[in-house]
C-alpha cells in the first residue's frame, strides 16, 4: 500500500468516526441523520463540476451509483436506529466490523482480491472483537441496539462494494456519490413518515451549527473514500477503514460515554483484525 492511499483510507475513517460521534448527541438521531445526508448531498453535488473526468462513461456505471444509493439510505436509517438503542462505543465497531467481515468474503470471490494467512488470522481477531462488543449488554445496550448494528453492517458492506463496481467502470468519484445521496435522501426522509421532512427542519433547527458541521464530516469522509476505493481494492479499503473504531472509542469520551473494559478489549481486538487483514501479502 502507497503512503497516500494510506493517508486517504485512515483520513476517511477519523472524519467518518467524527461525524458519527456528533449523530449520537443529537436528541432526535433519525431526522438529524436526514439532515446530515442533506448536507453531505450539497457538499458531493458541489464536487462534481470538479471532478476531472466524465461523469458516468459507461451505463453501468450509473447503475452501481443507484445501488451505492439505496445501501446508503439503509446505512442512515440503521445507524439512527442503532444510536437510539445503544453507545457508540458499540454501535461502531460492530457495524464497521461487520462490514468487514461481509466485504471480504465478497470482494475475494467478485474481485479476485487474496485471502492471506495474517488475513485469516485477522478474521479470527476480528469476530472475537465483535462478539466481545455485542456481548456487552450492561447499561444501555439493547439486543435490539445490536441487530441494528449488525444491519448497519450489511448496508455498509453493499455500499463500499457497489462504490467499487462504479468506479471500476471509470465514473469519477463525485458524480458517483452524488448519486448515490440523491437516491438515498428521499428514502431516508420517506421513512420517516409523514412528518419526516418537519423532523428534518426541526433537527437542523436545533442546532444547525452541528448538522452542517457532521454533514460537511460526512461528504468529505465518503469523497476521501470513493478516491482511495479507484486506487485499491474494496476489501483493503473497508479493512483498512476500520481504523475509525479506535477513533470512535475516543470519541465516547470526548461526548461523555464511558465504555466498560469488554467494549474497549472488544473493540482493540476489531482494530488488530483490520490490521491483521489488510496487510500486504
Amino acid at each position: 500500500m502507497s503512503a497516500l492511499f494510506v493517508a486517504l483510507v485512515v483520513g476517511s475513517a477519523f472524519l467518518h468516526a467524527l461525524w458519527n460521534a456528533l449523530l449520537r448527541g443529537q436528541g432526535d438521531p433519525e431526522g438529524a441523520s436526514a439532515a446530515i445526508l442533506a448536507v453531505a448531498a450539497a457538499v458531493a453535488a458541489g464536487a462534481v463540476p470538479l471532478a476531472s473526468s466524465p461523469a458516468f462513461p459507461l451505463p453501468a456505471g450509473l447503475g452501481w451509483a443507484l445501488v451505492a444509493g439505496a445501501c446508503e439510505s439503509g446505512h442512515f436509517v440503521t445507524l439512527a436506529l442503532a444510536l437510539r438503542e445503544a453507545p457508540l462505543g458499540v454501535v461502531y465497531p460492530l457495524s464497521r466490523g461487520g462490514a468487514l467481515a461481509l466485504v471480504w468474503p465478497a470482494s475475494g470471490l467478485w474481485l479476485g482480491e487474496r485471502l492471506t494467512a495474517p488475513a485469516a488470522a485477522g478474521a479470527a481477531f476480528l469476530l472475537v472483537g465483535l462478539v466481545m462488543v455485542g456481548g456487552e449488554r450492561r447499561g444501555p445496550v439493547s439486543a435490539r441496539g445490536v441487530a441494528w448494528a449488525v444491519a448497519c453492517a450489511a448496508c455498509i458492506a453493499g455500499y463500499h462494494l457497489a462504490y467499487k463496481g462504479a468506479l471500476s467502470t471509470g465514473a469519477a468519484p463525485s458524480a458517483v456519490f452524488a448519486t448515490a445521496l440523491l437516491v438515498a435522501l428521499p428514502v431516508t426522509v420517506a421513512r420517516l413518515g409523514r412528518r419526516g421532512p418537519g423532523r428534518v427542519l426541526e433537527a437542523w433547527r436545533a442546532n444547525p451549527l452541528m448538522i452542517g458541521a457532521a454533514g460537511v464530516l460526512c461528504g468529505a469522509s465518503f469523497l476521501v473514500l470513493l478516491v482511495a476505493l479507484s486506487r485499491g481494492g474494496a476489501g483493503a479499503v473497508v479493512t483498512l477503514r476500520n481504523t475509525s473504531v479506535l477513533f470512535a472509542l475516543l470519541l465516547t469520551w470526548a461526548i461523555g460515554e464511558r465504555p466498560r473494559g469488554l467494549q474497549v478489549a472488544g473493540t482493540v481486538g476489531v482494530a488488530a483484525g483490520a490490521v491483521l487483514m489488510g496487510w500486504p501479502p
